[in-house]
């Protein structure tokens, strides 16, 4: 694009972005959050409702076979609203380089375009134009009361290197700079040695904020958020607001993360981010495999809680416990180990995270994996593919599994989530005493009502437990939700024995 087409464009969006924005009818996105009532489902729409009629895997269109579109993911929407989902976190549906690839269709994160949507998302025989058909998408979810997140990835396409090489961190001899171990993307030069910000590029940004806002986005899910300056966000953030006043930003950062993500890249960490403008960020949920003990899930908990405490606008966290860069807890801890998140996303003081496929119980095993590509669309001739993750790189099959036991788990979870809603957003949150540390056992409490939760961490064996409730009267109405027949209540006590990964759940009113 010409520079003086591209201002051009600019200015168009930039007053398309400004007009008269229609207010839903319900809660902003940004204030659901605040309240940890967003309940979040992370969705790469290239592979949400595609059709794999042969059953291998991989999308072959030749084969008249059909890929996730903006369009056909409306389909999906209403099994979404079943399973309590009020919020779709979209991976990026930006364009996505070729050169130097990896997958036959492209990383979803390396951006090649800041200024439009994916051609690959767009179906065919709509007549709808690219941006109308995204717009559609985003209405028919605020049909249904569904809140849209959209991705900004943070390093950009080869693609765009070769036509704006003036945006890149660039080595010596003149060539970009691969991140990290990213090697389908180059580094971003956000900012020069005097730490001033790359004016080109933060327009490109405020033009990528434009647009979504233009869809009908209610928020932006900042990809690696630490390798940008606090001004850049500061300043981004500032913009996006002057257009939409509630609308939303989510940091991909974490307490756990405290170093650059690359040599050359900045690093900012969450408590900048959030002091930036941001409204949330991953929290370290993500450590769950990690976590053996109470001690380790509560001072988790606390210490977060402590820090989110200290803004005058109300942050909070997401439950990062599986994302699309983490490997699928049916692997780590299998099936019963899975269950315990969907409890612990239902019950904690966060905002309730899920991949489209894991609770469809999809290991995302796929058995392409790097064999050579009977088409391909990018240079890269290989289907590649993180095992165990949901795929990003190649047109693949709609994340699915062999059983609907974890689907069945989510209902009865979000069920008790909405019926003490009250509870779970606004109770304490209590750690319960026990003499076995190996329990994650907490009570959620709001004046004379509580849930009380108590999981058998360890998912080998059994164990005893003797665990002491709060608050429990000889007249409380107590109401389990789930129960083991191994163990009782006695007095103030929940006593017995847990079979291994055991689940115990009730109310006290």
């Amino acid at each position: 694009m010409a520079v003086k087409n591209f201002f051009i464009a600019l200015a168009v969006m930039l007053f398309l972005s400004g007009t008269v924005y229609a207010e839903e009818q319900t809660k902003s996105l940004r204030a659901m959050f605040q309240n940890n009532e967003a309940v979040i489902y992370s969705v790469n729409l290239r592979t949400f409702n595609a059709d794999d009629k042969n059953g291998n895997g991989i999308i072959e269109f030749s084969n008249g076979e059909t890929s996730g579109s903006f369009i056909n993911a409306v389909e999906r929407l209403d099994e979404l609203k079943e399973l309590g989902i009020n919020t779709i976190h979209l991976l990026p549906i930006t364009p996505v380089g070729k050169i130097k690839a990896l997958g036959t269709a492209g990383s979803l994160y390396a951006i090649a375009d800041f200024t439009t949507v994916n051609s690959q998302l767009l179906d065919p025989n709509s007549d709808l134009s690219p941006r109308e058909q995204a717009k559609f998408f985003i209405d028919e979810c605020h049909k249904r009361n569904i809140k849209v997140i959209v991705d900004l990835p943070s390093c950009g396409a080869y693609d765009l290197f070769i036509n704006r090489p003036d945006l890149f961190v660039q080595n010596k001899d003149g060539t970009p700079y691969v991140p990290a171990d990213w090697f389908d993307v180059r580094l971003f030069e956000v900012a020069n040695d005097s730490r001033l910000l790359n004016s080109d590029i933060y327009i490109l940004h405020k033009f990528f904020v434009s647009y979504v806002i233009s869809i009908g986005a209610d928020g932006i899910r900042a990809d690696v958020a630490t390798i940008k300056p606090y001004i850049f966000w500061k300043e981004l953030i500032k913009f996006a607001r002057e257009k939409k006043p509630d609308f939303f930003f989510l940091a991909e950062a974490s307490e756990s993360w405290n170093t650059p993500a690359s040599e050359k890249a900045y690093f900012t960490d969450y408590k900048k981010l959030l002091d930036a403008g941001f409204d949330g960020y991953y929290g370290n949920y993500f450590e769950l495999k990690n976590w053996d003990t109470m001690d380790k899930l509560a001072s988790s908990v606390i210490s977060e809680q402590n820090i989110l405490k200290k803004y005058p606008e109300k942050k909070s966290v997401i439950g990062s416990f599986e994302t699309h860069d983490v490997v699928s807890p049916l692997l780590t801890g299998g099936e019963n180990f899975s269950k315990i998140i969907i409890w612990l996303n239902a019950t904690l003081p966060l905002n309730p995270y899920y991949v489209d496929g894991f609770l469809q119980a999809d290991d995302y095993i796929y058995n392409y994996s790097n064999k050579k590509a009977s088409e391909t669309y990018t240079d890269d001739e290989y289907y590649y593919v993180h095992q165990g993750q949901i795929d990003i790189f190649n047109f693949s099959r709609k994340p699915s599994g062999d059983t609907n036991i974890l689907l069945e788990e989510q209902k009865i979870a979000i069920n008790l989530r909405n019926k003490f809603l009250d509870v779970i957003t606004q109770g304490k949150f209590i750690p319960l005493s026990s003499d076995n540390n190996k329990f994650f056992a907490f009570q959620r409490m709001l004046n004379k009502k509580s849930v009380v939760v108590i999981i058998n961490r360890n998912l080998v064996n059994s164990e005893n437990i003797n665990v002491n409730i709060k608050n429990l009267k000889l007249k409380s109405k107590i109401t389990f939700i789930k129960q083991d027949d191994g163990c009782e209540l006695v007095k103030s006590r929940l006593t017995g024995k847990l079979k291994p990964a055991s689940i115990v759940i009730f109310t006290i009113e």
